[in-house]
C-alpha cells in the first residue's frame, strides 16, 4: 500500500473585482485633476487662501493720505519655528486729519545697492475688526516679510501710504 503525500494550501480566494475596479477609477480621477491643474493657460491662483485685495485709493483718498504720519519705523530680523528667517517693520501712524478710517493700506519698498526696488509689498495694516481709526489717534503697526531677495541693501525701506478705507456715514 503507497501513501501519497499531499499537500493542501489554503484557499487564498480571488480579490475581489470591485476593488480592483475602484482603484483604477481612483487613478484615473487623480489623473483627470493633474492634467486639468496642469493645463497651459489654465487660471492660477496664489498659494495663500486669502486673495491680495487692495483699499480704495482715488482722488479723496490720495488728497487724505498727506494727513497720516509714518513715525518711529524700526527693522527688526528673527527666526520663526521653522527655522526662516523673518523681517518685521514696526511703526506708529497717526492720524492727522480730521476724519475717521476704517483701514490704511502701506506700501513697503526694499531696495537694492543700486536703489532699484527689489520688493515691493503692499498691506493692510488694522485688522478688519479693529476700531475706527479716529482724528489725533496714535496706532503701532508691524507688518512681517518672510522673504526679502538677498541683493536688498539692509537700508530701511521706503514706507508710504497707498490705499485708505473711510468709515461708512452714518
Amino acid at each position: 500500500m503507497s501513501e501519497t503525500l499531499q499537500i493542501e494550501t489554503p484557499d487564498r480566494g480571488q480579490p475581489k473585482a470591485g476593488r480592483s475596479w475602484i482603484a483604477w477609477m481612483g487613478a484615473a480621477t487623480i489623473a483627470i485633476a493633474l492634467a486639468v491643474l496642469m493645463w497651459p493657460g489654465a487660471e492660477r491662483r496664489p498659494a495663500s487662501s486669502t486673495r491680495e485685495s487692495h483699499l480704495p485709493f482715488g482722488a479723496a483718498e490720495q488728497a487724505y493720505a498727506p494727513k497720516l504720519q509714518i513715525e518711529n519705523l524700526a527693522l527688526s530680523r528673527a527666526e520663526n519655528f521653522l527655522n526662516q528667517e523673518v523681517t518685521t517693520l514696526a511703526g506708529s501712524l497717526t492720524n492727522a486729519g480730521d476724519l475717521p478710517l476704517a483701514n490704511v493700506e502701506l506700501t513697503v519698498e526694499f531696495s537694492d545697492q543700486l536703489g532699484q526696488v527689489v520688493l515691493r509689498e503692499s498691506r493692510a495694516v488694522f485688522a478688519s475688526s479693529a476700531p475706527p481709526f479716529v482724528p489725533g489717534e496714535h496706532r503701532d503697526f508691524e507688518v512681517s516679510f518672510e522673504h526679502i531677495p538677498s541683493s536688498w541693501n539692509i537700508q530701511q525701506p521706503l514706507v508710504r501710504v497707498s490705499g485708505l478705507l473711510f468709515t461708512s456715514k452714518k
